[in-house]
């Protein structure tokens, strides 16, 4: 059987992730006459036809399928080879692929990988938000920044790392309270409107009535509180910016208001009470040997934010 080489192999996976030879063209930086021609060249080497072809779809035939797989896995193979030759130098070099959820990659992650590729800069930085955990492994991530818990069916496929810990903490505007009064107890919230986020699945509840479940500092004991209130939404920043004009109590990441508690701007209430399952964790995919750039953006994240950037000064611990 003719041989392959390394454009055969990306020529391949490129029409199989995009399904259409003009969107293999267009990651290919080549007219799609080309990927036209090219693929149908590679068939006759190989005597094999590798995709059906209509005028409505392609999909790859069984043949097709065994040789994507097969190309898949040795373009990861030659871009781990690149990436190892590149870090025996004595400067960072390759890629990087992090996921993160929106909100903290935006505010803290996002400032923090322009800092260290600045140091770094033969390093090359992707970082994807989304709201959805992706298959990191499969999706070709070196790793992830989240704040949710990670389903327990990937313990054997991931390790995780706790980064920093955060908690969520109950807020309200200084407008809202001048209005509704401050709630003396957990119980009180009932009697407020509650603004919910719903991210990610959000807090446990139906149409009309959430569960906030809340960690008692002082003895550790958990209290829940079902709350009501007429706004809620699945942007957490939308939230909190009906919070911040007033309209209702939120439940949010210190992380996200820190600046905001401490101009004022929104007061915190109840304080021995949190919820506590927001720390921010380091996820990746098991491999046996993590590469050495890899290493070094952990170290610099933890020790970013070990100390929790975003508490004020004062509250800060190590």
């Amino acid at each position: 059987m003719a041989a392959m080489d390394r454009a055969d192999l990306e020529l391949v996976t490129a029409i199989r992730e995009r399904g259409s030879l003009a969107g293999a063209a267009a990651v290919l930086d080549v007219v799609p006459s080309v990927v036209t021609k090219r693929l149908s060249a590679l068939e006759a080497r190989l005597g094999q036809r590798l995709f059906d072809r209509t005028t409505r779809r392609l999909s790859a035939t069984a043949e097709g399928e065994t040789v994507c797989l097969h190309a898949q896995a040795l373009l990861q193979g030659f871009a781990a080879l690149e990436n190892e030759l590149g870090e025996r130098q004595n400067e960072l070099a390759g890629s990087i692929r992090l996921a993160a959820t929106f909100g903290f990659g935006r505010r803290w992650l996002g400032p923090a990988l322009a800092s260290f590729q600045a140091r770094h800069p033969a390093l090359q930085i992707q970082l994807q938000l989304t709201e959805q955990l992706p298959e990191l492994g499969a999706g070709g991530y070196d790793g992830a920044i989240w704040l949710w818990p990670v389903q327990r069916h990937h313990a054997k496929d991931w390790v995780t790392r706790r980064i920093a810990r955060n908690q969520r903490v109950l807020a309200a505007a200084p407008g809202y309270l001048a209005r509704r009064g401050r709630p003396a107890d957990l119980a009180a919230l009932a009697t407020h409107d509650c603004l919910v986020a719903r991210e990610n699945g959000g807090e446990a509840g139906d149409r009309d009535a959430t569960l906030w479940s809340l960690r008692n500092a002082r003895d550790g004991s958990i209290a829940r509180v079902r709350v009501r209130g007429p706004l809620a939404s699945n942007s957490g920043e939308l939230v909190r910016d009906w919070c911040l004009a007033g309209h209702g109590v939120m439940l949010r990441s210190l992380w996200d208001i820190a600046p905001q508690l401490a101009s004022g701007e929104l007061v915190q209430l109840l304080p021995q009470y949190a919820m506590p399952d927001a720390d921010i964790q380091w996820v990746a995919p098991w491999r046996p040997k993590t590469p050495r750039r890899v290493r070094a953006l952990l170290d610099f994240l933890l020790d970013g934010f070990r100390g929790e950037p975003w508490k004020p000064a004062a509250r800060r611990t190590r």
